[in-house]
């Protein structure tokens, strides 16, 4: 699990059930990132994928559980 954090607390977390990819990070996330800024967690998820496709990726309010954002990542057919 890898942390983006600017103070001791991170509030939130960038999840799936499928590995998380995203062409702006130098690392890959596994399946989960802690973020300490809600829209910078949004932003974020809104632009990964997941490996395979056709995973959902979550943003968490750990404190609180709350799902804050979710989208489905679909498989783009070549065609």
């Amino acid at each position: 699990m890898r942390q983006i954090k600017n103070h001791t607390r991170c509030e939130f977390r960038i999840e799936s059930n499928r590995t998380l990819r995203n062409p702006h990070w130098a690392v890959s996330a596994g399946k989960e990132l802690l973020v300490h800024d809600r829209s910078l967690a949004v932003a974020m998820a809104a632009k990964t994928r997941t490996v395979p496709c056709g995973g959902e990726i979550r943003v968490v309010h750990t404190p609180t559980g709350e799902v804050i954002f979710r989208k489905t990542n679909e498989c783009l057919s070549g065609g």
